[in-house]
């Protein structure tokens, strides 16, 4: 009977335990921000992460646990079956963006940009993907409809999303010594260009904004320059033909300044990250210590 009960438990540790795995990570923060002409302010921040692998099949869950109730902002799963790939995002995120109409410095007519005011879509989805015989393409259909065919070919890698809400198509590809991504969705389009001169790694993109990283003397410097935001109308966001009450759910976007932020980072032999980040957008200087494991 003993040996009976030893084979039973070491044939379910082979066919379970054996594959599984998991991997706990998170991190955390505090910072200070002097907020240049207003009252001074220190945040915190912390973050769990939970990865659980058994075979082909991954779990990812995630926590925000700086406040006093710990809350879900992850949490995912995928799988294969034959051909397959198999993805479900089962946390519905919040995207309501409230109205504020707070002056800031450098924006005096508030800081909305355009999004929903009360989220009342489900973000929970599945979407399935299949390795189709179609040279290197692979085609993907999840639960709202939506169709998506991705591929590369000769260095271009080519995305187009088919859907309701209209159709998506990105192309990226390194060209003499550029990394370069063209975006059209749904008729408006957008591209960002990245390359490396002299060691210092710029971008630029279709926002006029312009990023240069480079390092000095053992710190990581990150000079960013974002152009000024246009307002626009609650109509405008909501897209041309949209609802009465689609428009009365958008929100308009405010004008703001151009601004840029200037901010250098180092590694402590303690494991934390100290930075420290200027902002001229209000004359702010923030110091920030953080970590992750």
């Amino acid at each position: 009977m003993k040996k009976l009960i030893s084979l039973f438990a070491v044939t379910t540790m082979a066919s379970t335990g054996a594959m599984a795995a998991v991997a706990l990570g998170g991190s955390a923060s505090v910072s200070y921000d002097d907020n240049g002409s207003a009252a001074s302010a220190t945040s915190y921040d912390a973050d769990i992460t939970l990865t659980g692998t058994a075979g082909a099949t991954t779990v990812n869950l995630g926590w925000d646990v700086d406040g006093s109730t710990p809350s879900l902002n992850v949490g995912s799963m995928t799988s294969t079956v034959g051909p397959l790939s198999i993805t479900a995002d089962f946390y519905d995120e919040d995207n309501s963006d409230p109205v504020n109409d707070t002056a800031y410095e450098g924006m005096p007519q508030g800081d909305d940009d355009g999004g929903v005011i009360t989220d009342s879509t489900v973000d929970r989805s599945v979407s399935v993907a299949l390795d189709a015989p179609l040279g290197d393409a692979t085609i993907a259909l999840d639960d709202s409809g939506d169709v998506t065919i991705s591929g590369t070919w000769s260095g271009v890698t080519v995305s187009h999303k088919a859907s309701d809400d209209g159709d998506v198509t990105s192309a990226a590809a390194a060209i003499a010594g550029m990394d370069i991504t063209v975006t059209n969705d749904d008729g408006s389009s957008t591209w960002a260009i990245g390359t490396t001169v002299a060691g210092t790694a710029v971008t630029l993109n279709s926002d006029k904004a312009i990023t240069a990283t480079f390092g000095v003397t053992g710190n990581t410097v990150v000079v960013s320059h974002t152009a000024e935001r246009t307002a626009r109308t609650a109509a405008y966001n909501a897209g041309t033909g949209a609802l009465a009450g689609t428009i009365e759910n958008t929100n308009a976007t405010d004008y703001r300044n151009a601004f840029t932020t200037v901010a250098v980072s180092r590694a402590l032999t303690s494991g934390a990250t100290l930075s420290a980040t200027y902002d001229t957008l209000n004359s702010s200087l923030t110091l920030k210590a953080a970590v992750a494991f």
